[in-house]
């Protein structure tokens, strides 16, 4: 009786020596990526990002606004990304403008004025992917940010665009190397 007591011990301990054995192999056979920039890049085949000037061609002109824009821009591909950025020939190309800068009334006041004030920037992205010409685009990436219109714009405007450029360099990374 001790004999059949030992054997049916002996049949669990290799069923759970199995287990372990291949819960042991399961890392070396599955490849688990996390990535919590959100970029899903190929570092094989992409390896570097050219990334050109954005120049003003908005009727309304803040000089200062290329400069925020194109900073921003760079600066989440170096910090999100592993790309080497290049002057020119990189594996991903952007390109473009930012076209237009404009203010709108939001809300009028019970007394007939405007009580908010809109801003909008729009900036037109030319996207070149060398590796893979499928995700070539060209299209425009919209912001807005609002302020009392008791305020002057001059006051309020370098926090709006810098508002504004964040919320737009966050549309053209998540479209160009997100794929979201």
């Amino acid at each position: 009786m001790a004999s059949k007591n030992k054997s049916s011990h002996i049949v669990p301990v290799r069923i759970l020596s199995v287990g372990l054995l291949l819960l042991c192999l399961l890392p070396v056979a599955c490849k688990v990526e996390y990535r919590f920039n959100g970029a899903s890049i190929d570092y094989t085949v992409t390896k570097t990002i050219q990334i050109d000037n954005f120049p003003i061609r908005s009727a309304y002109v803040w000089p200062p606004m290329q400069s925020i824009f194109q900073n921003r821009l760079t600066d989440i591909y170096a910090h999100q990304t592993k790309l080497r950025q290049v002057k020119k020939n990189g594996d991903l190309q952007l390109a473009g403008e930012i076209v237009s800068f404009d203010q709108f009334n939001k809300s009028i006041s019970s007394d007939g004025y405007s009580s908010q004030v809109q801003l909008k920037m729009t900036v037109n992205v030319r996207f070149v992917n060398n590796a893979k010409h499928t995700d070539d685009f060209e299209r425009q990436f919209s912001a807005t940010a609002s302020y009392d219109a008791t305020q002057q714009l001059t006051a309020v405007q370098e926090e709006l665009v810098t508002q504004m450029s964040k919320d737009i360099t966050e549309q053209i990374f998540n479209a160009t190397v997100a794929n979201w």
